[in-house]
């Protein structure tokens, strides 16, 4: 492609934009496959009681899910987002079949390892080039969309796992759908996906000749996105406890609706509503950022699901669990866009995929840390102590983004 007929923005490239919200959903419904079924399979399949140990899928996946994040940006900015994109979706090629056939735990961590390094190359990546495609407008309602398709995707495809498993059984059958999202996955991304560096290149020339902010290390992004920078700082505090909620909601939640005497096909509808509420409602609060800014619906977004965690902690009722899975979908909708977006605000184009490695590295280090102090918490003092820990610490994350944050949205604006 000459670069004279590069165009940045979301109807200008709206095909590949399209494109790779498709290739994202089926990013989604893979690791979706786990979310309602997981910790069944491991309390009747393998016989696993205490709580850490079941959510130990989770935090393989957390860790290299993270780890893998790190590398896609920095990788993608050398080698080109591509080559990533395509083979994050070769490392998921066994994953489900592990699933189905895994004769002892250690094998379903395994896959989980893969599942986390899968996830890492390609759900970065396909955020990494909307941004590319966008530019500096629309930045928040891209990443709404993005993370719509994702997360919407999680939600379709728990709903389908437990439908599955309640009618024949927790393996293989629901797992049989894992084959078809790696295999439409792999080839929608090996034949259709188009390269999108040079619009960082166009970016550059158009919007920022007269800075010089292009040349850091690695080291100094991983500083300013981690520690030196108040708002890359505080996006990444906020990813971290977001997906901690997450990663305990993931683990912990089909076990806090079992104990409330739920049916397997009630907790696959509950496990479906949160991410489901947070796929649809990421759109317009991504596209709300755009127009009102970024900091405060952050900070509201971490509030809500912290009240969405404590009614959960409190109830024994489906109702009042479905209300709980709402406002904690609702939040998180709040939050997740927003929070790449004013990742996209602050970066600078050349280093911009390396700062969203760093923050998703911390982000996804939440589920391992969540299903860490969650199984431990659950263990020693019950599902319900687990719950209201995650809760505090989400709505202390709130706080400390309130305290620390700046708006970025005017300095996006500005680019």
């Amino acid at each position: 492609m000459h670069t004279t007929t590069i165009r940045l923005g979301l109807r200008e490239n709206l095909p590949q934009f399209s494109l790779l919200v498709l290739v994202n959903a089926f990013v989604g419904a893979t690791v979706g496959l786990e979310r309602s079924i997981l910790p069944a399979i491991a309390e009747q399949d393998f016989h696993i009681a205490a709580k850490t140990a079941i959510l130990s899928f989770i935090v393989v996946f957390g860790l290299t899910k993270a780890l893998t994040n790190y590398f896609a940006g920095r990788f993608s900015d050398r080698f080109g987002r591509k080559l990533i994109l395509v083979a994050g979706w070769v490392v998921a090629i066994p994953v489900p079949l592990v699933l189905m056939w895994a004769s002892a735990w250690h094998w379903i961590v395994w896959a989980n390892v893969l599942l986390g390094v899968s996830q890492g190359l390609t759900w970065s990546t396909t955020v990494i080039m909307k941004i590319d495609l966008v530019g500096p407008r629309q930045r928040g309602l891209a990443m709404g969309l993005n993370e719509f398709s994702g997360y919407a995707a999680v939600a379709a495809s728990a709903l389908a796992t437990g439908w599955l498993a309640a009618r024949f059984g927790l393996r293989p059958q629901p797992f049989y759908l894992g084959v078809v999202y790696v295999a439409a996955g792999l080839l929608l991304s090996a034949l259709l996906v188009r390269e999108t560096r040079h619009h960082v290149a166009h970016e550059l020339r158009a919007h920022h000749g007269a800075e010089n902010d292009g040349v850091l290390t690695p080291s100094e992004i991983f500083r300013r996105t981690s520690f030196t920078d108040h708002n890359l700082s505080s996006v990444s505090q906020a990813g971290l406890v977001n997906n901690l909620n997450d990663g305990m909601a993931w683990g912990l939640f089909p076990l806090v609706f079992a104990a409330a005497g739920m049916t397997l096909k009630q907790i696959g509808t509950l496990a479906a509503i949160y991410p489901a509420i947070w796929g649809v409602t990421q759109i317009f609060a991504g596209a709300l950022s755009d127009r009102i800014g970024r900091k405060w619906l952050i900070v509201s977004g971490m509030w809500v699901q912290a009240v969405g965690l404590a009614i959960t902690a409190m109830t024994t009722h489906f109702a009042a669990f479905s209300f709980a899975a709402v406002l904690l979908g609702i939040g998180t909708a709040m939050v997740y866009p927003t929070l790449l977006a004013a990742i996209g605000d602050v970066a600078y184009p050349s280093w911009r995929a390396s700062a969203v490695g760093v923050y998703r590295l911390w982000r996804d280090l939440g589920y391992a840390i969540g299903a860490l102090v969650a199984g431990i918490t659950a263990d020693r003092f019950g599902l319900a102590a687990a719950v209201w820990l995650v809760a505090g610490l989400t709505f202390l994350s709130g706080v400390i983004a309130a305290v620390r944050m700046n708006e970025t949205l005017s300095r996006g604006k500005k680019a």
